[in-house]
Formats: C-alpha cells, sequence, structure tokens
C-alpha cells in the first residue's frame, strides 16, 4: 500500500478561463479524471486570460510561477485542462523540466487503461492515432533516430514522414476492423428486433452509478467503482420485467463535459447503438451539485446521435446521498432510486414499462391439455398470475404484450363469453 503511494506521480493542474465554460467545475473534473488515472493532483493554478497564449497558453509570468512551485515540490507531471499544440508542449517541457500533457491526452490514456474487449481497445487505439497525427507537425530532427549526417536530407522530416504513413496506415487497419465490428452488430439488432427485443439503455455521466444499478437488475458482474469511465465495454444483458415482458439491458461508456471529439468518432458506434435503443435511462449522481448539468450534458449528445422521440426516463441516482432534497433536480417523470441499496428499484422497473412500445395487458385463458407448450412459453415470455388445471385443461391468467397473445386468442376465456 505504501509503495504504491510514493510511486504515484503528483501533478499540477493548470486550467486557463477564457470565459467559454465553467472554468471552476471543470478543474475539479480534472482533478477526478488525474485520480481515475492513478495520479495524485497535488497542485492547481488557474488564470484569467482573454485568450491562450500562443506560445505556452498561460501568461508568462503564470507560466513562471508554475515552474518555480514544480521544482520547489518537485512534482512528476502538469497537466492542462485543454488541448494545447505541440509548440505549445514543447516550450511548457523546456520551462519546467517535466513532461507536460493535456486534457485529451488525460482522457486517451484513462480509456487506454480501461478497454477491455478488443472493440473497445481498437477504438481507443483509433482516437490515439487521429490525435497524435496533427501533432506529429513540427517535431523536426526530435523524431529522427539518426540524427544529421552526411547522405541524409532533413532525416527529421524523413522520420515524420514514416511516422505519418504508418499511422494513417493503421488508422485505415483499425476503422476496417471496427467496420466489421458494427457490421456484426447491426445484424444482431437486426436479429433483436425481429424476434421483437426490446432493448433498454443505460446512459448517464461518467461515475453515476450506471454500472452498480447494471449490477443491481442483472447481476451482471460489471466492474463498479467510485472512479470516472471505470467501465468502457458496453454489456448487456437479458433483464426480466415485473410484467414477465424480458428486455436487453445495455450498459454504455460514461459521458463528461467537453468529451474530446476524437472520442466520440471513436466510440460513435458504441454511442449510437444506445442512443437507437427503444428505452433510454439517463442515469445522474442526485447527490452531485452539478446533476442538472450532467443530464444536460448527456440529452445533447443524445440528440446529436440521433436518439429522436424515443422514451428517455431521467434516473436520479444515489438518492440516499442527497444531504438537501430541495437542492436535487426535480424533473417530469423522473425516478429517484439507489442503485447500492436497492430503493426505488421497484418504481424504476415500473417506468420502464411504462415505455415499453408495446404494452401488456391480462387475459384469462383456457388452454386445452394438448397446448401444454404454449403454456410454457407464457411462463418464460410473458407472466403468468395465476394457474389451475381444471377439468378441460389448465385455466391461467397471465400479462402479455400482442406477440405473445397472437398464439392463444382462441383460449381468450373473454372472447368465448362475447361470442
Amino acid at each position: 500500500m505504501f509503495e504504491n503511494e510514493e510511486a504515484m506521480e503528483r501533478a499540477l493542474l493548470v486550467a486557463l478561463d477564457t470565459g467559454e465554460y465553467d472554468a471552476e467545475a471543470s478543474l475539479a473534473e480534472l482533478g477526478e479524471l488525474t485520480e481515475s488515472a492513478g495520479a495524485d493532483p497535488a497542485f492547481t493554478l488557474m488564470q484569467k486570460r482573454p485568450a491562450p497564449d500562443s506560445a505556452t497558453c498561460i501568461g508568462s509570468g503564470m507560466a513562471q510561477e508554475a515552474a518555480e512551485l514544480i521544482k520547489r515540490e518537485k512534482l512528476d507531471l502538469c497537466i492542462f485542462d485543454r488541448e494545447l499544440s505541440p509548440t505549445q508542449i514543447r516550450n511548457l517541457e523546456e520551462l519546467f523540466g517535466v513532461r507536460v500533457i493535456d486534457r485529451t491526452m488525460l482522457i486517451l490514456d484513462i480509456f487506454a487503461q480501461r478497454a477491455r474487449s478488443r472493440e473497445g481497445k481498437l477504438q481507443v487505439e483509433l482516437a490515439q492515432l487521429r490525435y497524435m497525427l496533427p501533432r506529429l507537425t513540427g517535431r523536426g530532427t526530435a523524431l529522427s533516430r539518426l540524427g544529421g549526417g552526411i547522405g541524409t536530407r532533413g532525416p527529421g522530416e524523413t522520420k515524420l514522414e514514416t511516422d505519418r504513413r504508418h499511422i494513417r496506415r493503421r488508422i485505415g487497419s483499425l476503422k476496417e476492423q471496427l467496420d466489421e465490428a458494427e457490421a456484426a452488430r447491426v445484424v444482431t439488432g437486426k436479429r433483436r428486433k425481429k424476434n421483437s427485443v426490446v432493448s433498454v439503455a443505460l446512459v448517464g455521466y461518467t461515475n453515476a452509478g450506471k454500472s452498480t444499478l447494471m449490477n443491481r437488475l442483472t447481476q451482471a458482474g460489471v466492474l463498479a467503482e467510485n472512479k470516472l469511465f471505470a467501465t468502457l465495454d458496453p454489456t448487456a444483458r437479458a433483464l426480466k420485467l415485473p410484467c414477465g415482458k424480458t428486455v436487453m439491458l445495455i450498459d454504455t461508456v460514461g459521458l463528461i463535459r467537453r468529451l474530446p471529439h476524437h472520442l466520440v468518432e471513436a466510440f460513435k458506434s458504441t454511442l449510437e447503438q444506445a442512443a437507437t435503443a427503444d428505452i433510454l435511462l439517463n442515469i445522474c449522481d442526485a447527490s452531485s451539485p452539478e446533476a442538472r448539468e450532467h443530464l444536460q450534458v448527456t440529452e445533447d449528445l443524445l440528440r446529436s446521435l440521433g436518439s429522436g422521440e424515443r422514451p428517455v426516463v431521467p434516473v436520479l441516482n444515489k438518492w440516499d446521498a442527497v444531504k438537501d432534497e430541495e437542492l436535487a433536480p426535480r424533473l417530469p417523470g423522473a425516478v429517484r432510486i439507489s442503485a447500492l441499496n436497492g430503493d426505488g428499484i421497484d418504481r424504476l422497473l415500473q417506468a420502464v414499462e411504462d415505455s415499453l412500445p408495446e404494452k401488456t395487458f391480462e387475459v384469462e385463458l383456457l388452454l386445452p391439455f394438448a397446448k401444454s407448450g404454449l403454456a410454457a412459453r407464457l411462463r418464460e415470455e410473458g407472466a403468468v398470475l395465476s394457474e389451475e388445471y381444471v377439468e378441460d385443461g389448465l385455466r391461467l391468467t397471465a400479462r402479455v404484450d400482442e406477440r405473445l397473445y397472437g398464439p392463444v386468442k382462441e383460449y381468450d376465456l373473454n372472447l368465448r363469453e362475447e361470442e
């Protein structure tokens, strides 16, 4: 335990407030991201400027102050809460004497650590290469393995072009592999639609408790930790609702504000899978002071991916941790739950049932003894509320949808009475 603490890198976090967004909230989130990456956000600095400095992002005075802090406290790296240009990174590293990374590089690093599935790893690598490609420019001879010498012309640029070609080839290969994976997913999706399987996607801000909820509902065994991006790979599990309908529950990658567009592009197919689900559960941490903003971030991204008119159920998770209910979000149709202790799960399942594209209804049936197979199907795909063997067969009350009702319609006792 102590060895890990000693080995943990200590970082200086730097933010620039230009008025574009809430810089303080974003800096706090950067601290959480840093911890998720396995580093200690030891110190923070923020500067207000109308625009970033082209050479060092922050002003020269603040840059010098940061350099002195890094040296005095023997920090290991510096993380900026915005994207930096290659020139800015090079200038800052020369001034600070430690590694300098930006917000996007940090998030890509976390994604690389957390990806487990083959597709997840491909998506992360694609995002990393797309980010890296334009940043090769201007590195010059720093990229050369040969160094200068007779018989070579611009060895750095020669190496640069080699790197570019290699990266472009690799990007092409990754796209092909991801296209194949997406094609397989489309086939699976069509099969589910053909079989009338309803999909329910858990979407929302990272660390809102989606994986904990997934485990609570389906015993999926998904990793659930109190950190940003604990899980990346989508997980699908069958969930039987109280009405007897079985739906496919899908857990998805968490979102954050200012999610790098490289990641949105790389994970677009996965995110679209969530956005095109039949029902969306927008999970948020109700105990967070920024719960409303988190819900809005998710809604905006889903809208951009074409979620259309699909029903969205706002789910206020971690309600047991809410200190002041007056400050918590108040949304029409929202369900208050605690995925950790199970509070409100019955209300959530009811909200999912109410949002089903095909509603279930109750029927009374008298099935002949020869039709025992239909009874088994009702138990499996519907909800049998009561059953009793009588002289003419099996009398039962069940909840069914239109698809399940078709094969048993002729045995509906209410229809017989009307005739």
